[in-house]
């Protein structure tokens, strides 16, 4: 509350006459507080000596309040536009989310099953050959040459029966791949425990028998392994997304064997590739490495992009 102090002395003069060069003063009234924008106003009017007459005003009230800074809200957040999904999609959305959660548990406990059983079988099979003491060094070579040679060798098994047998005979079986898939599986997966059958039976065969024969057929049984599950993860994962892969996404290799088995599914060449690991390298043989390319770049930008 602004206090306020007026005070006002009047004085009559001795003498009444007007000089010229002072005016008549004008009567003073008591002065109300005022509110101003000054802190103190100080007003003195002051006459000849002769002239007694004069006037003292004094204003005083509090100093005017400062002005508090506008309190500066935090920035918000744009609002994200809000998508609205028909329950169709929503249902169809949920219905692949829950695809894509089965083929993966599926994936996970086949991969560490198969994984921990070869390890396993590795070890025990070598412990029990060198417990006379001699190490059986041809029979080793021999195992690991040929599983990785088993499993170089299933890109071109897998390359020729993709062209001859699942696109030719087998064709009712392999259509479900190359149509939209209804589940968490397909008629095709079929051919993954096909070629699991040999695979098992030269994996017992080489473990429960000793000798250089059955070291072979031990390392072939282990390179088909390795071959399927790497088959799987490149394939069911990264090119057709049944499951995550994770860092394999960012392998530059694997993006254009992605990028081009996408291509075999389009049958701009003709189905090329048919092979997968290889496939860029078929495309070259028939002049299609300019699509190739257009192909990784589309992937790539929709890989950014989340979808």
């Amino acid at each position: 509350m602004a206090a306020g102090l007026s005070a006002a002395i009047t004085s009559k003069p001795l003498h009444r006459f007007h000089h010229p060069l002072f005016p008549k003063p004008t009567p003073t009234l008591p002065v109300s507080p005022l509110r101003t924008t000054f802190h103190h106003t100080l007003t003195l009017i002051t006459r000849p000596q002769k002239l007694s007459p004069f006037t003292v005003c004094v204003l005083m009230e509090d100093p005017p309040k400062q002005s508090t800074p506008m309190e500066t809200l935090p920035p918000q957040e744009p609002l994200s536009p809000q998508v609205f999904v028909s329950p169709r999609v929503a249902e169809k959305l949920a219905r692949k989310e829950s695809e894509r959660f089965t083929y993966l548990v599926a994936a996970v406990m086949s991969t560490f099953g198969i994984t921990s059983m070869a390890v396993l079988a590795v070890y025990y099979r070598f412990s029990w050959q060198m417990e006379d003491g001699d190490i059986p060094w041809s029979e080793m070579f021999g195992t690991f040459a040929l599983s990785v040679g088993a499993a170089v060798g299933m890109e071109f098994w897998a390359r020729w029966a993709h062209k001859a047998l699942w696109h030719a005979s087998l064709w009712n079986m392999h259509e479900s791949h190359h149509r939209p898939r209804e589940g968490p599986f397909e008629l095709n997966d079929v051919f993954a425990i096909i070629n699991a059958v040999p695979a098992i039976a030269l994996l017992s065969y080489g473990f429960f028998n000793k000798g250089l024969v059955p070291g072979l057929c031990f390392g072939a049984g282990l390179g088909i392994t390795v071959f399927g599950m790497a088959y799987m993860f490149v394939h069911d994962g990264l090119v057709h997304k049944r499951f995550p892969v994770g860092p394999i996404a960012n392998v530059p290799h694997f993006r254009r064997v992605a990028a081009a088995h996408q291509i075999h599914h389009s049958d701009k060449f003709d189905g090329v590739p048919y092979g997968l690991f290889l496939g860029p390298k078929e495309l070259e043989e028939v002049g299609g490495l300019e699509e190739l390319e257009k192909e990784i770049s589309r992937r790539t930008k929709s890989y950014k992009n989340g979808s």
